[in-house]
């Protein structure tokens, strides 16, 4: 039996354009993460999913209720992005002037920096592997769609491809990753695909 996961990133908000870490701070999309995710439905309209899954972020539940109108979305706290403490609401700019020292040990070492007052990085790992593993085995043989967050579907990536390298695999706004799960092994068939959002003709997408 093979389980199909459809892995979206949230559409682009204000903080997203501004280049602020937002974590848990609960930002709506903004008009151009509305169209995003509008894209990515016209993509995905001639294919149905068993299940949709989100954040509980008011981003990542904008996107899902644009992109899977009138379906069933369950919410799940667990899925949110990481916690980024002090750099919290801070743009790249503003954190380089205030923590340096910090910043350059988060951007060069992510799995061996705890940003102050934040979350460590392998307890957020341990809290979204433990969640999309439940997801997982709740529905065998079925399509499951979970709309969350870059750096939820980076560390999940890492997680199955036994790496640490969180930076290479944190995928754009509004994007499409699929994987397989058959046995307990993974297969990424998509990643980061974001043709949607550029008027570019795809052939659809077969979850199947």
């Amino acid at each position: 039996m093979v389980t199909q996961l459809v892995l979206i990133r949230h559409g682009s908000t204000a903080w997203n354009k501004e280049y602020r870490y937002c974590g848990f701070t609960d930002i709506e999309l903004n008009n151009k993460g509305k169209i995003q995710a509008r894209r990515l439905r016209e993509r995905l309209k001639s294919q149905g999913v068993d299940r949709i899954y989100t954040s509980d972020r008011k981003r990542a539940i904008q996107t899902a209720g644009i992109i899977f109108e009138g379906y069933d979305i369950e919410k799940i706290p667990d899925l949110r992005e990481m916690h980024f403490g002090i750099f919290e609401g801070l743009t790249y700019k503003e954190i380089l002037k205030r923590y340096p020292e910090i910043y350059k040990e988060w951007i060069e070492n992510p799995f061996g920096t705890v940003i102050p007052s934040g979350e460590n990085l392998d307890i957020f790992k341990k809290r979204v592997v433990r969640t999309f593993n439940k997801i997982i085995a709740k529905h065998p043989n079925q399509s499951i769609a979970i709309v969350c967050h870059g750096g939820a579907i980076s560390i999940f990536i890492t997680h199955i491809l036994k790496t640490r390298d969180f930076w290479k695999y944190i995928p754009d706004s509004a994007s499409l990753s699929i994987l397989e799960v058959k046995d307990k092994k993974f297969k990424i068939r998509v990643f980061n695909d974001v043709r949607h959002l550029y008027g570019i003709k795809i052939d659809p997408v077969r979850f199947k």
